[in-house]
């Protein structure tokens, strides 16, 4: 894979530049996690498009399963895309819960992901 290093006070964060492949279980991230450590980095930006539906569709348990692991390891995790077509209620909810924190955020831009990470209070 290839990153983009993100360079914030007290945090350095990773940006998806290459091809990832569809992001489908918790092994998935466990393995975006170990992308981390080389560039000493405790954040991660990726795109909307690098996760399979499935990840959308909450009653599954795939989403939760996913977080999880990122929120036991206390990585950030910026979930990249426009998420204003959305019409699950229970996504819709689960953005706006998200959003309220700064663990796992949904922002349409790596501006706004980046800018959310940098005001949020060190861990």
């Amino acid at each position: 894979m290839e990153w983009i290093i993100h360079t914030l006070p007290g945090l350095t964060a990773i940006e998806s530049t290459g091809a990832v492949p569809l992001l489908q279980s918790e092994a998935d991230a466990i393995a975006l996690m170990e992308e981390l450590y080389p560039h000493g980095a405790r954040a991660i930006l990726l795109r909307k498009e690098q996760f399979a539906p499935e990840f959308f569709e909450l009653c599954n348990g795939l989403a939760g399963a996913f977080l999880q692991k990122f929120s036991t390891y206390r990585v950030r995790l910026a979930i990249v895309g426009d998420f204003s077509q959305v019409t699950s209620k229970a996504l819709n909810a689960f953005i706006y819960e998200s959003n309220q924190g700064s663990q796992v955020i949904f922002v349409e831009n790596v501006e706004t992901a980046l800018k959310k990470f940098a005001s949020a209070p060190a861990w």
